[in-house]
């Protein structure tokens, strides 16, 4: 059943979220008070529709149902869910739910799409803290369907499973974490790889181009159908995982791997850029944006047929 939903902040993540909720059939009013946001967000819906088409559009699924309008209020006050996306700065989305809370329904979902902070942080000092949740989706949010929900101290039970309903109605995958942690689940995952990285760039060991490399066609392949507990279930040979542990555990304690992050200096960061942009060659990041996501939609198919779906807890 369609819904009017808000979103407030149509950055990456916002707009990401504004096509997904078009694509599902569902009525969407936007607030974003900087200059020229609506013509940016229209123009990433345009963008993205080839691919939620070939996703498969839901009945009354329409661009024309986007409103933009001029306050956080009008935004809200009405809206079944409101999903909130301003940068990650904690006293500035403080603020900005603390509005919506003031003027969504009572019994509206609130949920922000933090990357990082945690809910019981984010839910303090809310009128009504109870309905309010961790909804953390990954870019692009109109292809990909993972979202981590996450909810704080206060928030209730019958909250959190009906968020879960929502978003599983909008084909998205949910990820519901029972124990609050900064970065939640997948980021953390992400972010040591990416601090990985970068000490491998930095030490002169690889260039971007050839880690990319290393996930393209190693790692991210399997990753892309078992995730790594799988595919190492799988290298232990008939007795599985039990064997992997016992041939390959002590190599856990070798020096391999550096934990902090490098410092961020100017040369490494060239590097970085550099490499990015060569590797890049003349594409525009707009094509290589379309690129990603006809590759996305396909790779969802396969992801589909062959995804081993987890058992229920008992």
């Amino acid at each position: 059943m369609s819904k009017k939903l808000a979103v407030v902040g149509t950055g990456v993540i916002g707009n990401g979220w504004i096509a997904r909720f078009l694509a599902q059939g569902h009525d969407v009013v936007a607030y974003d008070p900087s200059e020229g946001t609506e013509e940016r967000t229209r123009e990433v819906i345009q963008r993205a529709w080839p691919s939620l088409e070939k996703l498969g559009l839901a009945e009354g699924a329409s661009k024309d149902r986007l409103t933009f309008v001029p306050t956080l209020e009008e935004a809200v006050k009405d809206a079944y869910l409101i999903q909130e996306n301003v940068p990650e700065r904690e006293e500035l989305k403080k603020n900005v739910l603390a509005s919506i809370d003031a003027h969504a329904k009572s019994d509206a979902i609130i949920g922000s799409s933090t990357s990082g902070i945690m809910p019981s942080v984010l839910q303090n000092g809310l009128k009504n803290p109870e309905r309010f949740i961790v909804a953390h989706p990954f870019n692009p949010v109109y292809i990909l369907p993972l979202v981590e929900l996450v909810g704080g101290k206060q928030t209730t039970k019958a909250v959190m499973e009906q968020a879960e309903e929502f978003y599983q109605s909008v084909g998205m995958k949910t990820l519901v974490i029972q124990k609050e942690i900064e970065g939640h689940v997948a980021d953390r995952l992400m972010e040591a790889l990416w601090r990985e990285s970068l000490h491998l760039v930095n030490d002169g060991i690889a260039t971007t181009e050839e880690i990319d490399a290393a996930i393209i066609y190693g790692a991210g392949l399997r990753w892309a159908q078992m995730g790594p507990f799988l595919t190492f279930h799988l290298a232990g040979g008939d007795q599985g995982m039990r064997h992997m542990l016992e041939q390959f555990g002590p190599a856990l304690k070798l020096p391999w791997t550096k934990l902090e992050a490098p410092e961020l200096t100017d040369e490494l960061k060239e590097k970085v850029i550099e490499g990015c942009e060569t590797h890049a060659g003349d594409a525009s990041v707009a094509e290589l944006e379309r690129k990603r996501n006809e590759f996305l939609v396909k790779l969802l198919d396969l992801v589909e047929e062959y995804w081993h779906e987890p058992k229920a807890k008992a």
